[in-house]
């Protein structure tokens, strides 16, 4: 919310200083986030006078100028063609910075000539695209008076962070109400003289949809004439950032801002037929101010005339019944809408104005017919004309309302000791009227423009509790909700500052663990893929629909009703996706060597799940341990698996299958499965569409963990290390099997051939050449035996070692080599 100093000062009869102002404000709760005042960068620029200019001997377009600065004479060499004796400019000295130019001056010689200053344009002071020439003032300007304080200038901007249920603060009225209640001035009366109109309104009202509008009133001003607004009006406006129009859409602009009062003109000759109607959108399109064309849906609320809809209602008028120059008939709407449907309204088309921001946080319903006649009133005094009679459809709402505080409470919850009568005096002055009162609490009517005090409320309550319970917590919110409305306001008047900081209670002395056991796997697992050298990446959870249908993404597929940007429409069916994306963009840059992760959620069937995802491209890291290489699935398989390691998954009960999702090679990828359902993992190497299509080295790997499919480890009471006396053995085996027989086959039956002996069985060799059959493998296991009770006998080790040839022969119908 930006307003300027003398524009609060039209509501706020007050002699604070600027400082007094912001400081209260930022006591109050209401936040001041900048203060900027035009004239500080315009503090060196004075009003001069030009002596005499004479044509500088050395070039044909300057002249030199002898400038009254009111200091004393300078010299200026000036090239501007308007440059002329006698004529006021502005003067910038030596030393001064030049915003529009974005430099600092210094003397210097322009041709052999000494120039000792700047005549200024007003784009170089900032003040606009004007450049043909320097400004031109009045004969009566003050020589050494500053530009900004002449022009008007030194007024600050003050703009104020404001949370979302303060409506009321949305308007220099409502931000003036506040500090004249914490005593840093008077509010100045708001009391409108009514206007008598004179006959029938040429337009009426219908309302078709009362759920959307509840009251809307409105007026023709007959014989107006339009054009640009008055200076004061103009100036009002720039100065929040907002571009004057003309007369009428600046007068509704000024009363949005001045009394959070959002209003719409409609050139009355413009409107088919004499009734406009409010109704639920037919999905007709119109354009509308803002410049975009709006499709109006069943769910929208629209003011339509015969020809159809002409406006967003309460969001964004239409250009078809815009007022502009020719305007000589106008209808004035001033109307209360439902901030639910303004807000979702405004979410569906992405419509952000200065109305809809008001709209769906509420503004006063009571203030409707006032603010039509202070509209009216401005629209006759620039524009002249003459006004109709009201037209409305609807009625004031039922606002009315009280909230009751418990006088207690105002220690025992806020926190402070506060008397009663002070608490009833803070409350007065901002408005509250006190309609009873007892020993132990007091009630008060809540003013019309306090939406968020007393409001209605609804509770979500958890389905399954009991209904008992359920009528009490929703009969004591109704209790609560109200009461701490009421110490908000009594507090913050007092001042932010006044309020005691106070610890939260410590229930143990020794606090809780601070991370789920889901939050630390994750952090495990951060750690564990950052220590193999991946880089971690954060990015969005959405991407373009046409990248994520290259990851398997279907038409069911979750979608963003509202995305943020329109290639960002669609939920990621696997954090590869993005992955991917971040690959390309860094080796179209020239770094072909990339190894990211991510842990974030992801889409692949609709429902969401957790997952931690890694992509290496290009080759490993160069050492002096082994040559560099290029990256191969079996990498994305040891990162996946480090990682299931470290989460403590025992490895040994792992399996291996081929059938990996479609976005993976399908030779060379597989998914690690925990039992024939559990899918813990998937990794392999890109499947070629995907890395031709974002241009991505054929060789680019990746995999996925499925974190929510980790089982949490089981608590095993702490008990002292195993640690065998006995030295273990090994024995080395090698097996021809059919080529088509996964190696995790033989390591399954091996381990299982004598489980208390047998802690390890790895794979260390695989040949297939012109001595051995074809269509069949040389596999070779290491088997690690670790005996606990006794050293083996040979004998032992021989019955061992036939169990295992026996396990793996069944097995894979193999055969040992000899």
């Amino acid at each position: 919310m930006k307003f300027s100093l003398s524009w609060l000062r039209t509501h706020l009869d007050t002699t604070a200083t600027l400082d007094q102002i912001t400081d209260t404000l930022t006591m109050i709760g209401l936040e001041v986030e900048a203060v900027e005042n035009q004239a500080d960068a315009l503090a060196p620029f004075k009003i001069a006078h030009i002596i005499e200019a004479t044509a500088h001997p050395n070039a044909d377009r300057l002249r030199v100028c002898r400038v009254d600065t009111g200091a004393g004479e300078v010299s200026v060499v000036c090239g501007a063609p308007n440059a002329r004796t006698g004529m006021k400019a502005v003067f910038a000295p030596p030393g001064a910075f030049i915003p529009g130019s974005n430099i600092t001056l210094k003397i210097g010689e322009i041709r052999g000539i000494q120039s000792a200053g700047m005549l200024l344009s007003a784009r170089e002071m900032g003040l606009g695209d004007e450049h043909d020439g320097i400004v031109d003032l009045p004969a009566d300007a003050p020589i050494g008076l500053a530009y900004g304080d002449y022009a008007g200038l030194n007024d600050p901007i003050i703009e104020v962070g404001l949370t979302p249920n303060r409506g009321d603060a949305f308007a220099v009225r409502g931000i003036a109400r506040d500090l004249a209640a914490a005593g840093l001035g008077t509010l100045r009366p708001f009391t409108p003289a009514p206007i008598a109109g004179q006959g029938a309104s040429a337009i009426v009202w219908q309302n078709d949809f009362p759920a959307a509008c509840p009251w809307i009133l409105g007026r023709t001003v007959r014989g107006v004439a339009n054009g640009p607004s008055p200076d004061w009006l103009q100036k009002r406006l720039l100065s929040i950032g907002l571009r004057p129009i003309n007369i009428l859409a600046d007068i509704t602009n000024f009363f949005t801002i001045d009394l959070g009062r959002p209003l719409h003109v409609f050139d009355a000759d413009k409107v088919a037929g004499s009734l406009l109607r409010l109704r639920h959108g037919e999905g007709e399109t119109f354009r509308g101010l803002h410049g975009k064309d709006v499709t109006a849906s069943a769910e929208d609320c629209v003011i339509a005339d015969a020809n159809g809809a002409q406006s967003l209602a309460g969001i964004v008028g239409g250009e078809a019944t815009s007022c502009d120059e020719t305007t000589t008939n106008v209808f004035i709407e001033c109307a209360l809408f439902d901030p639910v449907r303004i807000a979702l309204s405004g979410q569906r088309h992405a419509i952000h104005s200065d109305a809809r921001q008001r709209f769906e946080r509420g503004i006063d319903p009571a203030l409707l017919p006032a603010a039509l006649d202070a509209a009216t009133a401005m629209i006759i005094d620039l524009c002249g004309g003459t006004a109709s009679q009201t037209t409305e459809a609807g009625a004031e709402p039922a606002w009315q309302r009280t909230a009751t505080m418990r006088l207690d409470q105002l220690s025992a919850f806020g926190g402070v000791d506060i008397e009663p009568a002070t608490a009833i005096d803070r409350l007065t002055r901002l408005g509250f009227t006190q309609a009873a009162q007892t020993e132990h609490s007091i009630t008060v009517n809540v003013p019309s423009w306090r939406n968020d005090v007393a409001a209605p409320f609804s509770l979500d309550q958890y389905p399954d509790l009991d209904p008992a319970r359920a009528t009490q917590a929703a009969q004591a919110a109704a209790i609560i909700e109200p009461e701490r409305d009421l110490i908000e306001e009594i507090l913050r008047l007092g001042g932010m500052d006044a309020i005691p900081a106070v610890s939260l209670p410590v229930n143990h002395l020794i606090p809780a663990v601070s991370l789920t056991a889901k939050q630390a796997r994750i952090a495990l697992a951060r750690r564990t893929l950052a220590a193999r050298g991946l880089a971690e990446c954060v990015t969005f959870s959405f991407l373009d629909t046409a990248t994520a249908t290259l990851f398997a993404a279907t038409p069911e597929s979750p979608r963003v009703a509202n995305p943020i940007a329109a290639d960002l429409d669609h939920m990621r069916p696997t954090s590869i996706a993005t992955l991917a994306l971040i690959a390309g963009r860094n080796i179209a840059r020239g770094l072909p060597d990339i190894a990211v992760f991510e842990i974030g959620p992801s889409w692949p069937n609709a429902a969401q799940s957790l997952t931690a995802a890694g992509l290496r491209a290009g080759s490993t890291p160069l050492s002096w341990l082994a040559p560099a290489r290029v990256t191969d699935a079996l990498d994305a398989k040891a990162d996946a698996l480090a990682t299931l390691a470290a989460l403590g998954v025992p490895l040994e009960a792992l399996s291996f299958t081929p059938d990996a999702p479609a976005y993976y090679h399908p030779g060379q990828s597989g998914l690690i499965r925990q039992g024939p359902k559990t899918i813990l993992a998937s990794f392999g190497t890109l499947h070629p569409r995907i890395t031709t299509a974002l241009d991505l080295p054929a060789e680019t790997i990746a995999f996925e963990i499925n974190l929510d499919a980790v089982a949490e480890p089981k608590r095993r009471r702490k008990s002292a290390p195993d640690l065998p006396s006995l030295q273990p053995l090994r024995r080395d085996f090698a097996f021809l099997v059919d080529a088509a027989t996964p190696a995790e086959t033989l390591l399954r039956a091996a381990r299982g051939a004598e489980r208390q002996l047998i802690t390890n069985v790895t794979l260390f060799d695989r040949y297939e050449g012109d001595k051995i059959p074809a269509g069949q493998t040389s596999l070779a296991i290491a088997v690690t035996l670790q005996p606990r009770e006794k050293t083996l006998t040979d004998p032992e080790i021989e019955a061992i070692s036939q169990k295992i040839i026996a396990a793996i022969t069944k097995a894979t119908n193999g055969t040992l080599r000899r």
